[in-house]
């Protein structure tokens, strides 16, 4: 598999006349040449060039041609496998990791097309892309599974395959409330001191998640909200050290906010699959991120592709 790093965003494979599991041969304008043969399966120079660009926006050291090139190589034979296997990720699985790919980066999808269009990236060759990864994600699990074994995998595009490449990290998921003893604005100066004397009173007697919303309506303005369930890396930033020494059952110290005063409470916590993603704060450098493999399910692939090369008839036009 593919070391790659996210930079603006994805890949532009073949655009136009994409790599396809269904159709072996591509019809080429007059506009482009094919620049190489593999197994019959033309990439043309504009496939290369757009790929190129791709590879300068993550950042890869090297001739961007030369890695462009050989990346299209590499998954023009790792889609013609999948073919071969009977392996097929359908338009309604990679429309909706394209989605997820938005969400998780907390950006509206437009804004995603934007970025794309922007860095010379389309929507459509970064699902092609998306595509080829899944593919090859579901081509090494298939040959795992028929030589038994287990596949781990802490790829970048592995919460798009909703996990079926493998396994991803654990991380720690916190059920949360929180609690709002409201100071109104206009008497942010004076009424703090006596809400939080309130907010540790509460603290102190805190009578778990269940019986929170009941001992609230006893006390004057404080709101009590189930924020649902959020993993280690989604907590927020003002919060997080005090959620994470906080036990289960109780909650943080009182904190001043522009509510009022607030605390938090861990109404529960439990170990859960991570669909942590790492961003970078810059909207150029949203998608940032190293794909990285367990030893086990790079060697398969580093084993798969040195077969597929083996066998390949690739021409240099």
């Amino acid at each position: 598999m593919l070391n790659f790093h996210f930079s603006n965003i994805a890949a532009a494979v073949v655009l136009g006349c994409g790599l396809s599991l269904t159709q072996p041969a591509i019809q080429v304008s007059a506009a482009t040449k094919i620049a190489v043969l593999v197994n019959n399966v033309p990439i043309t120079t504009n496939d290369i060039k757009r790929r190129a660009a791709f590879v300068k926006l993550r950042r890869m050291k090297g001739n961007s041609r030369s890695i462009a090139k050989q990346e299209l190589i590499d998954e023009a034979m790792q889609l013609q496998e999948a073919k071969r296997i009977g392996v097929r990720i359908s338009q309604k699985q990679v429309d909706a990791a394209y989605l997820r790919f938005a969400k998780r980066n907390k950006m509206p999808v437009k804004a995603l097309g934007r970025i794309m269009s922007q860095s010379g990236v389309t929507i459509r060759g970064f699902k092609q892309f998306i595509r080829a990864q899944m593919t090859w994600q579901s081509v090494l699990a298939a040959r795992a599974r028929a030589e038994g074994r287990q596949t781990q995998s802490n790829n970048a595009l592995d919460y798009l395959h909703g996990g079926k490449g493998g396994r991803a990290a654990q991380t720690t998921e916190y059920t949360i409330q929180q609690i709002v003893f409201v100071v109104p604005r206009a008497k942010q100066k004076t009424g703090i001191k006596a809400r939080m004397a309130e907010a540790n009173n509460f603290r102190a007697s805190f009578p778990g998640c269940a019986g929170s919303m009941n001992y609230a309506k006893k006390l004057r303005d404080v709101a009590v909200l189930d924020k649902g369930r959020t993993q280690a890396h989604e907590l927020p930033p003002r919060w997080k050290d005090e959620l994470e020494k906080t036990p289960a059952g109780k909650t943080t110290r009182p904190l001043k906010t522009e509510k009022g005063v607030e605390l938090l409470a861990v109404c529960n916590t439990r170990k859960v699959r991570s669909s942590k993603q790492v961003v970078a704060n810059s909207s150029t450098d949203v998608f940032v991120q190293e794909t990285q493999q367990d030893d086990s399910t790079a060697a398969l692939s580093k084993k798969y592709m040195s077969e597929l090369k083996k066998i390949a008839v690739i021409k240099n036009r």
